[in-house]
């Protein structure tokens, strides 16, 4: 049997890079004070309808406070980019089912449903079998390819991962032939979110952002997507910026917004912040197992909390806060 030419998979976004620099050219490049509220933030840049990305890896880095505040506010249809999704694709999915409409519509996946070592999480597992959520396959690999290739400005890009595997069989990706050397390889199209939410160790006000440990694609992901929220661990002076210039990973002009958010990835790990809650993930994924008991949980965790920081105080407040630090900082050490 003759391997097919291109995947069967839907294509969820455009990955024209002429359209999309339409957008691009009409953001503002102006040095401005960005600073808002995480409400507000989603109130003004995420829509019904619109495509998610979401910065970090796994259970590392993810902006929690603002996957929260997406769920309070009752956004729906959204679609999502599962690369190396956890948590983050745990709490979206408690946007459906619960009777609060459907959250998600459709998600390019790779890694979702599955805490890593933590095990699956029964209501991701039970929404994605549910058939009410459209999927297209990819690797982690490519779907960082498709941001390198949005954040390059160009429609999609060569390689040869998910040649001859299912996978590439259920991806929207297609077999082309190298013009220079005549070898088959995957042309992987570019991914353009409509809003990629980040959450960093320290940014200023106009959106200069540092992050420490490992980026994985944020930088391409700030770079593709149309609008960039960004959360932060703390807000710094300019000043501070400008004198190591060397340390910015994400440049104020992808920004739109920047929230500070301490302990904004909670309860997922901070690298030389905060160690993840493991018994509150732990709680998370014993709950769902049962649909009511989840649908209570989310309500008194979640929508009926105000905030972050009431979400915060629910789990423990500062106490459980300086031992997670302390946790990581033990980390760090040995």
């Amino acid at each position: 049997m003759e391997p097919p030419l291109q995947g069967t998979g839907v294509l969820f976004t455009d990955p024209s890079a002429n359209r999309a620099r339409d957008t691009f050219a009409a953001k503002p490049r102006l040095l401005h004070d960005k600073r808002t509220t995480v409400p507000e933030a989603v109130r003004q840049l995420v829509h019904a309808g619109d495509y998610l990305g979401i910065g970090g890896f796994g259970s590392v880095r993810i902006p929690t406070a603002v996957l929260h505040e997406i769920l309070r506010q009752g956004k729906q249809d959204l679609g999502l980019a599962g690369h190396t999704a956890t948590h983050d694709f745990q709490i979206l999915c408690a946007g459906n089912r619960t009777g609060r409409g459907k959250t998600l519509s459709r998600v390019d996946i790779a890694y979702i449903i599955g805490l890593e070592a933590r095990g699956l999480s029964p209501h991701a597992r039970r929404v994605m079998e549910s058939g009410d959520v459209a999927f297209t396959e990819w690797t982690n690999y490519t779907l960082a390819v498709r941001f390198k290739a949005a954040a390059m400005g160009v429609p999609f890009l060569p390689a040869r991962s998910m040649l001859g595997t299912d996978t590439f069989r259920r991806s929207a990706a297609k077999m082309i032939t190298c013009p220079f050397t005549g070898e088959t390889l995957v042309a992987i199209p570019a991914l353009y979110p409509d809003v990629a939410v980040i959450h960093v160790h320290e940014a200023d006000c106009y959106g200069n952002c540092r992050i420490r440990g490992t980026t994985v694609a944020d930088a391409d992901l700030a770079r593709a997507a149309k609008r960039v929220i960004i959360t932060c661990e703390r807000i710094i002076s300019d000043d501070d910026i400008r004198r190591r210039p060397c340390r910015t990973i994400i440049p104020f002009y992808c920004v739109d917004a920047v929230c500070q958010v301490p302990f904004g990835s909670y309860p997922a790990n901070m690298p030389c912040e905060y160690f993840s809650d493991e018994e509150h993930l732990r709680r998370w994924l014993q709950v769902e197992k049962d649909e009511n008991a989840f649908r209570d949980f989310i309500e008194e965790y979640i929508l009926h909390t105000r905030d972050f920081e009431e979400y915060l105080q629910k789990c423990g407040g500062q106490p459980k806060l300086e031992d997670l630090r302390r946790q990581e900082q033990s980390q760090g050490s040995r």
